[in-house]
């Protein structure tokens, strides 16, 4: 049983640690001026990169034939880029001058055969790239939270019309569409991007709590009061997504949220929640020496309880003050 569950993991496209992660996929911008009052207070110290501690992997499940989740991890650095110099040390000229933003997605494919994995994927790339702009906007013109949500939307929207766009050029990726849960840090504040059924939860003082609301038809009806939530629970409502990246209707949502030292975050698909309670999510992150544990710990829930679908889950962390 022990080399079968280490066999699972094995199989689950894995991520890295934040360091390495954040090396690969950083996005860079010239040396940008912070207004005032979006610098990190006396009250609110900015995370070093070495107190986040973050992990990320997807695994096909016990079931599938393919894996349509996908799911990235990644900073958006301020950079100096030096191009030509007589400086002896222009080397350290170039290093990093600080994270101005992190981020964290998950998308759900959804539409069959390569669809579901090509929507996950554009997706994924396409929001990151307008999530990109809009925080240079944020920290350029001090926008307020009010306008930056805006532009978040907005983001999700482009993302939706590339993905329509993609569809008609291709026809066999008609039908196509995703999920999209997107986390955004500025410290001290984050916000949550919010469309479809993967689900963002915070565990802060010993309390795990749902941030996003589930877009499915069942949510829908019970939201309405035309359906008791009991009966909510019939599979098919479940399942079917009132809202996607690239479907029918899109309804992106945006939620501020305050962030705190200690807090902990997951992001994961469906493919997690419809197998492992809410409970022992809560009793895993509560419980993890690292985001790794705490990722392949859920998967292996999963897996155990039945792994009818593909399982994507990223987990961070903000480590005490006093870690190195």
């Amino acid at each position: 049983m022990v080399d079968g569950r280490r066999a699972a993991l094995a199989r689950a496209r894995s991520g890295h640690t934040f360091e390495h992660t954040a090396q690969r996929l950083r996005t860079t911008t010239p040396e940008i001026a912070m207004p005032s009052q979006l610098h990190a207070s006396e009250a609110h110290p900015r995370p070093r990169d070495d107190q986040i501690d973050v992990h990320g992997l997807t695994h096909v499940g016990r079931t599938r034939a393919t894996n349509q989740d996908h799911f990235l991890i990644c900073s958006l650095q301020q950079q100096i880029v030096v191009h030509r110099t007589s400086l002896p040390d222009a080397d350290e000229l170039g290093r990093t001058r600080g994270r101005v933003a992190f981020l964290a997605l998950v998308a759900d494919g959804a539409g069959g055969g390569v669809g579901g994995e090509e929507a996950s994927r554009l997706a994924a790339a396409s929001v990151i790239r307008y999530v990109t702009e809009c925080v240079h906007a944020y920290y350029a013109a001090a926008a307020d939270d009010e306008n930056f949500a805006q532009s978040l939307h907005s983001a999700a929207m482009r993302c939706h019309a590339d993905l329509l766009a993609r569809a008609t050029e291709e026809p066999d990726l008609r039908g196509m569409a995703t999920t999209l849960t997107l986390w955004i840090s500025v410290w001290p504040r984050s916000y949550l991007l919010q469309v479809g059924d993967s689900r963002c939860y915070q565990l802060r003082g010993g309390e795990l709590r749902q941030i996003s609301r589930d877009q499915t038809m069942a949510q829908e009806l019970v939201d309405l009061g035309a359906l008791p939530r009991v009966e909510a629970a019939n599979p098919r409502l479940v399942h079917t997504l009132s809202s996607a990246i690239g479907g029918p209707q899109t309804a992106p949502c945006v939620t501020r949220i305050q962030q705190e030292w200690g807090d902990a975050g997951l992001l994961c698909s469906d493919g997690l929640t419809r197998h492992v309670p809410q409970e022992r999510i809560r009793e895993r992150l509560l419980t993890m020496h690292s985001a790794r544990e705490g990722c392949e710990g859920l998967l292996q829930d999963a897996l155990d309880n039945g792994g009818s679908d593909n399982v994507t889950i990223v987990i961070g962390r903000i480590l005490p003050a006093t870690a190195h």
